[in-house]
Parts: structure tokens; sequence; C-alpha cells
């Protein structure tokens, strides 16, 4: 991923370390309120760690990548519970410097981008449930966080995230949203920097926020991927409104620390408040790479930390 100079226009928000929004209300899967059945309180679940809220009740350092595929980032370089043990140890770095407790993650690519349109024509290669199953269940089983990031190639984001509808039904999936690889008509992965208009973003977001709702899951955390101006159209329109979900705004860009800083404070111009900001670190091409102390150094202090 070329990091590339911003264009973004507007002011700066007035508090980029967003304050999280309420916790999803309490809902069945039926839409209806819960209610005690056969004599047994209902308990709604709750997020790893405890509570309903993502942020800032938490912060999550994340393995970045797909499965058995170490050229897509480091969560494809070893096992599932190999990774399971490597991220652990990473959010165990993070936990000197966070008064509140780091979780670890893993966001997993569910649809990659290709060169090849395949059968759909979409440039975007579905993995399959079955395929990240191990991934999730290593997760599950070890109080792992899950993203499911998501590549769309010339399909859009919501289409492709409700072919994964069932497993955002676990209360620790959340979703990202790679806007790099959303591809306008006649554009082709790797010609160019992809875009998404705030539209679109905030269509799929309303499925997951009603998603959400409805199975009566905790908040869900959203992490919206940028590293250049163009990426996301008429960005200050996204909806942040929805209690059911936690925003989050990812520095995804490489390349010197100086450049990142750059990026990093220019992606907060005119960010809409609710959103919270988040960061990338790349183990080959970031010169150099940033420490766990100097990661947490960053203004504001990132609330997802990934690692690619």
């Amino acid at each position: 991923m070329a990091l590339s100079s911003l264009l973004l226009g507007g002011c700066a928000s007035d508090s980029p370390d967003a304050q999280g929004s309420a916790s999803a209300s309490g809902q069945s899967s039926s839409g209806q309120s819960s209610s005690p059945s056969d004599g047994e309180s209902h308990k709604p679940s709750e997020l790893i760690g405890g509570g309903r809220t993502v942020f800032p009740d938490r912060r999550m350092v994340a393995l970045y990548g797909a499965p058995n595929d170490p050229h897509l980032g480091a969560l494809g370089e070893q096992g599932p519970e190999e990774s399971v043990q490597r991220v652990k140890e990473l959010a165990k770095q993070y936990d000197p410097y966070s008064k509140e407790p780091v979780i670890p993650a893993f966001e997993v690519i569910a649809t990659v981008a290709d060169s090849v349109p395949g059968a759909d024509g979409d440039y975007s290669n579905e993995l399959s449930p079955e395929s990240l199953k191990p991934l999730l269940d290593a997760a599950k089983k070890n109080g792992v966080y899950v993203i499911l990031d998501f590549q769309p190639g010339a399909q859009d984001f919501t289409s492709q995230v409700k072919e994964y509808e069932d497993i955002l039904k676990d209360p620790n999936v959340g979703v990202g949203y790679d806007a790099e690889w959303r591809l306008a008509p006649g554009q082709r992965p790797l010609e160019q920097i992809g875009s998404v208009t705030a539209a679109e973003l905030n269509e799929s977001m309303d499925y997951v926020a009603d998603l959400t709702r409805r199975e009566d899951l905790p908040q869900k955390a959203v992490v919206i991927h940028q590293f250049a101006g163009s990426m996301i159209q008429n960005r200050e329109t996204l909806n942040t409104s929805h209690p059911e979900l936690a925003l989050t705004l990812h520095a995804d860009g490489h390349g010197s620390q100086e450049l990142k800083k750059q990026t990093w404070d220019a992606l907060q111009q005119g960010l809409p408040q609710g959103i919270f900001m988040s960061w990338k670190n790349f183990y080959d091409e970031d010169s150099p790479m940033a420490t766990p102390e100097q990661t947490y150094q960053m203004t504001p202090k990132p609330w997802v930390v990934t690692y690619q």
C-alpha cells in the first residue's frame, strides 16, 4: 500500500479522541424486548473483557491478514493457535502504556482484492466461511476479538458484508471497510487507489447496526481504512449516530515515521465527531516501525493498533 499525499479539507474535529456511543439496546433476535423465559433471566452477550460498549472501555492490538497467506499480512504467517499466541504477546507489550485493558484481535481479510475478475467479475475473491473457521474458532476459544475485513473490488460493501451475516452474529466479530480496494467501473486492482462514497458506507453500517440490534449483540467495532483523502468521498457525511456501532478511522499507510505522522494529523482534519482514531504498523514497509511505546505516544492514543 503506497502512502499517498492527503488533500483533506475542513477544520480539525473538536475531539479526535472521540467518546464512545451508548451500548446497543437490549433487543432479542426477533426485534422485541428481551424477557425472561422458563423462569430464567435473559443475559445479554458481552464483549471480550466484559461489557457491551467497545470504546472507550478497551483498546485492541490486532494481527492483519488472511489464513495461510503470508503475503497478505502477519496473520497468515503461522497457524491459528500460533497466531493467538503471537497477538496475545503483542497486546501485552501495550499494557504498560494504557489505563484501559488491551484486548488481542485478528483483522481477517474475508474478501481479497484480485487482479483476476473471477466468475462473478468483481475482482474480489470471497473466502468461504469454512476456510475462515479455524481462525475464528481459535479466536473465540482464546478471547481474541475478530474484525472481518472487506476488499470488495467492483462489488459494493453492503452485499459482500451480507454474505457473512452468520459470522457477524457472533458478539465478538466486527467489520472492516478497506476502501483502497473498492473499484469504480472500468478500474482494476493495483492500477489506482480505490474509493468509496460515504453514502455506501452509511448503507452498509445501517445493515450492520440493524443486525446488531436484532440479535441483541453488544456494540460492533467498525474499522474504516484510509490513508489518502480521495479514498472516502464526502467523509463529513458519515453517519456516526448508531449506538450499536463503535466507529474507528484506521490510518492505513506505511513509510517513514515522519510521513506517517503527517498522514495521522491530516486524517483528523474534518473528521466527524464520534469516530475514534486507529493506527497500523508494517513490519516490512515502515522505516523504522514504531515500538509499542512510540505508537501510544501518538495524539490521540490509537484505539486499535494493527500489525501487517
